[in-house]
């Protein structure tokens, strides 16, 4: 099992940026690939950005391409994602998701509680 914790979140204008990090414990980190997702308010909870375990494969909803950067490090139990040019449309409350697997995938097993961004409009 893995426990995920995730922070980072807030308030910040558009055009911002924010760091979010999921902080993993449990089994050895450098097992999991780690996705986020994202849900707004009404709507349903939507791919964001992933990466594989070894941090070599990373992959993006088309809507945060070029926005965000996912990136993790395995000695700190971490995985981050990099937020820039933040947009209304960002605001959600963001999981992390882990997956004892070497591959990307949208299939995770492991959800951590959230942390909600608000990009006001």
């Amino acid at each position: 099992q893995v426990h995920l914790v995730e922070s980072g979140g807030g308030l910040v204008q558009a055009g911002g940026s924010l760091r979010l990090s999921c902080a993993a414990s449990g089994r050895p980190f450098s097992r999991w690939t780690v996705g986020w997702f994202r849900q707004a308010p009404g709507k349903e909870r939507e791919f964001v950005a992933a990466i594989n375990r070894s941090g070599g494969s990373t992959s993006y909803a088309d809507s945060v391409k070029g926005r965000f950067t996912i990136s993790r490090d395995n000695t700190k139990n971490t995985v981050y994602l990099q937020m820039t040019n933040l947009k209304p449309e960002d605001t959600a409350s963001y999981y992390c998701a882990a997956r004892e697997v070497a591959w990307l995938t949208r299939d995770y097993d492991y959800w951590g509680q959230g942390t909600q961004v608000t990009v006001p409009s």
